[in-house]
């Protein structure tokens, strides 16, 4: 036990001096811009934006019966930032 808690030890000691590894290297200011502009979507990429999206499925429900339409649930479980 002794044992194992040392190398624990020593190879944490170790990996806390070394640099990251796999480091981004850092975006020069003038060029953040150019890039920033460069990842945003588009709009043709966002039409899901324009849907009336209903968040009260009820109310979807009631809806689409009165329309005769169908209902389209977009649904996830987990954590909202991906991190589960």
């Amino acid at each position: 036990m002794k044992k194992n808690i040392g190398l624990t030890l020593c190879f944490l000691t170790a990996m806390a001096g070394l640099p990251a590894l796999h480091a981004a290297p850092l975006i020069p200011a003038d060029q953040f811009d150019k890039l920033h502009k460069l990842i945003q979507p588009k709009d043709s990429e966002q039409k899901w934006t324009q849907i009336p999206w209903m968040t009260n499925l009820w109310e979807a429900r009631k809806q689409a019966a009165a329309e005769g339409k169908p209902i389209i649930l977009w649904e996830m479980d987990g954590h909202p930032l991906g991190c589960t």
